[in-house]
């Protein structure tokens, strides 16, 4: 395997409230290897963008070593968060840049060949559907 595609999508019910992440990996066969997903309690839509990328990053780790060899493509609906990573928009709202930061530290830690794509909202439904799941489950 030499690519890897992760789909990643947060969002908050109300902006900021109710959030949830969805992570989906997947190999270069579009064979789904990985997903995951997740209530992060109250926040705004772009924190839980840039929480979903995080655990995305995270989840990749299962991978090891073999992750410097890698090509890392990650797909969001979120154009901000993805012109930021590609150094595009500044990112320039405080709890943002934290989100930011540490996004480069996962980065230099192990997955040097990392690209950002952004793609419309209806090729991201498998992420977006974890979203919503995480939410409903936390709610009920």
């Amino acid at each position: 395997m030499k690519k890897i595609i992760i789909y990643t999508d947060g969002g908050a019910r109300g902006n900021p409230g109710p959030a949830g992440i969805g992570v989906v990996i997947q190999d270069e066969a579009g064979k789904t290897l990985h997903e995951s997903n997740g209530y992060i309690g109250e926040t705004t839509n772009n924190v839980a963008e840039y929480e979903a990328l995080i655990r995305a990053l995270e989840d990749l780790q299962m991978f090891g070593d073999k992750l410097k060899d890698m090509e890392v493509e990650v797909r969001m609906d979120s154009e901000l968060i993805v012109r930021q990573m590609q150094g595009i928009y500044k990112v320039k709202e405080p709890t943002l840049k934290e989100k930011f930061g540490k996004v480069a530290h996962l980065r230099m830690s192990g997955i040097p060949n990392l690209t950002f794509v952004h793609i419309p909202r209806e090729k991201n439904k498998r992420a977006d559907a974890l979203v919503n799941e995480a939410i409903d489950k936390a709610l009920s």
